[in-house]
């Protein structure tokens, strides 16, 4: 529909002066359009406070008496006089069934009015979806829907790995539930107030493949700006795509960890199927199918682990679990690809992990220890 995104735009607009609290899920925005019940509803009272004294002051009726009198006659339903009424109390109510009927008639135009442009159930659906997704964590956040970003999806889906898909585009709702994404929703994905609504605070890290470079700069820029004030000691790690090296290189220098050139890596994976197919078929059948047994994951060590400040060669996860470490990475963001054996492994770091997914999951339950294991005194 039309409305959603100049709706949704005009709603923020007009609350962006508040800088006190964001409007993350839409509850300034569903109050806003919740008003258009405050004055059939305050109209209603008013006509009940008015009967229920006339009926009182008139004719001397009880107060619950006197209350159930209006309400049948401002709804005019025609149950008759609870009591006698006097004359002057019968002009009073034939004046009491007008009004009551102008009032109902406002109050139902204003409800319909509401129904039909269907502001509030959009605002709804979109506050069910920011909930939904304010309760995920350890999450991508993919911007920009379209090839890239789909197969990226499928992918991270068939490792268990949640995602969260934003694009500006106004049929984002119907494509992602085509293709069965269970968190989206539409924003322009370089404003502060998307990245919150995102959860970035709780994501892994953020995937930008727009077509166009200013959209990947923008993002990689603000996500930048929001680490430095909300989140400096957890950096993000940003991944996007560039279509020539030297644009790739300024997305670095940006702050992008990784910046994916698409017509490089075809070239690269074409030639090496030429120069080399053999091991571009291993390639292929250990990296990218579905069906190896062999995978590979990144494991963080928390502070509390046992392993912190051990050496790689001294946790044995080969001898224990046929899991091999050949990358890890520390909190600053250094990556060390097949690390010795005699390095040292430090807290809030990354170990990236290759074995069979049963082995890589024990791995990372060894990993989250505080003592280390029994199994470790057969070794020494």
């Amino acid at each position: 529909m039309k409305f959603k995104k100049s709706f949704l735009d005009y709603i923020e607009n007009k609350y962006s002066r508040d800088k006190k609290k964001d409007d993350i899920y839409l509850d300034q925005a569903l109050y806003y359009e919740l008003r258009h019940f405050r004055a059939p509803f305050i109209a209603t009272v008013l006509g009940m406070l008015f009967g229920t004294l006339g009926y009182i002051a008139i004719d001397d009726m009880p107060v619950l008496n006197a209350i159930y009198q209006t309400g049948i006659t401002i709804t005019t339903t025609g149950f008759g006089e609870m009591a006698p009424i006097s004359p002057l109390g019968r002009i009073f109510t034939i004046t009491l069934i007008i009004m009551g009927f102008v009032t109902l008639t406002f109050t139902a135009g204003s409800v319909v009015n509401v129904i039909t442009n269907g502001e509030i159930r959009y605002i709804a659906k979109v506050r069910k979806m920011l909930h939904k997704i304010a309760r995920i964590k350890r999450h991508f956040i993919l911007y920009y829907l379209n090839d890239y970003t789909i197969e990226i999806a499928e992918n991270l889906r068939r490792n268990h790995v949640p995602f969260v898909i934003v694009d500006p585009s106004p049929d984002l709702e119907e494509r992602a539930k085509k293709l069965k994404f269970p968190y989206y929703f539409q924003a322009e994905p370089h404003t502060e107030l998307s990245i919150k609504r995102a959860n970035i605070g709780m994501a892994r890290g953020v995937i930008t493949l727009s077509e166009k470079e200013a959209d990947n700069i923008a993002l990689i820029v603000s996500v930048r700006l929001f680490e430095r004030e909300y989140r400096k000691n957890r950096p993000f790690q940003i991944i996007a795509s560039s279509k020539s090296s030297e644009n790739a290189d300024k997305l670095k220098k940006l702050g992008a960890d990784s910046v994916v050139v698409p017509t490089k890596l075809t070239a690269q994976r074409i030639s090496a199927m030429a120069v080399s197919p053999d091991l571009e078929n291993l390639l292929e059948n250990f990296l990218y199918s579905n069906d190896t047994p062999l995978d590979m994951e990144e494991v963080f060590v928390p502070k509390y682990s046992w392993i912190v400040l051990q050496r790689i060669r001294d946790i044995k996860l080969k001898s224990l679990l046929n899991v091999s470490v050949v990358g890890l990475r520390n909190r600053e963001g250094r990556f060390v690809p097949m690390p010795k054996s005699d390095l040292l492994i430090t807290a809030e770091s990354y170990m990236l992990l290759v074995g069979k997914v049963n082995d890589l999951k024990n791995a990372k339950k060894l990993i989250n220890k505080v003592e280390s294991p029994q199994e470790l005194l057969s070794f020494k």
